[in-house]
């Protein structure tokens, strides 16, 4: 692998050899606003231009973790109409689940590795999974899916738009939290935390 990302690219992943690092590092890139249209931005454009969006922090994340021999896996949460899907990398430490996460938001970010199971993982979300009325949008979730799939493609390296990665993440199979009835009898959330779930980092201001 060090023979295939620049040397440079692969220093720098190399010093992101735990998930704290990792995460302090996607918080320092600032938001992709995409004022240009949707983006897919591999991680090697990532670094290039040191902004990016959910999916793009969660695949340079595994990408991270990948270079340091853990398993480069990523996990979709998805939204009802209200909302948008979420991405993370999500990892394993000492038999528990954590997540890596890049968001604007106050909420969606990262998790401690102390779930125990997958579905744990994403529940931590949930009640944080709010849009500005104040309704709870998560509803699905995938099994955590393995960037290796993608080798051939070369997503590692290459510049190019890496589409593929979450055309897979929207086919593949998602397993609900709720039912009908649970839907049905979801409370709103309340003033403040609606206004927390407001809370943005960055300001979109027609520049990323």
């Amino acid at each position: 692998m060090k023979n295939i990302i620049p040397p440079k690219e692969y220093k720098l992943l190399k010093k992101l050899n735990t998930p704290v690092k990792i995460q302090d590092f996607l918080d320092s890139l600032k938001i992709n606003f995409e004022p240009e249209g949707d983006t897919n931005f591999s991680p090697m454009t990532v670094l290039e231009k040191g902004v990016c969006h959910c999916i793009e922090g969660a695949v340079l994340a595994a990408l991270a973790m990948r270079v340091n021999g853990q398993p480069p896996l990523v996990l979709d949460m998805t939204a009802n109409k209200n909302d948008f899907d979420h991405v993370v990398a999500v990892f394993k430490k000492y038999g528990k689940w954590g997540a890596i996460s890049k968001t604007n938001h106050a909420a969606l970010r990262y998790r401690e590795p102390v779930y125990s199971s997958i579905r744990e993982l994403v529940m931590s979300y949930f009640h944080e999974y709010l849009d500005d009325k104040g309704r709870k949008n998560l509803r699905s979730f995938s099994s955590p899916v393995n960037l290796k799939r993608f080798d051939r493609l070369g997503w590692m390296t290459t510049k190019e738009e890496v589409n593929y990665i979450s055309e897979y993440l929207v086919k593949v199979r998602h397993f609900s939290i709720l039912n009908r009835n649970q839907i049905r009898n979801l409370r709103l959330a309340d003033e403040i935390e609606t206004r927390v779930g407001q809370i943005t980092e960055w300001k979109e201001s027609g520049i990323v």
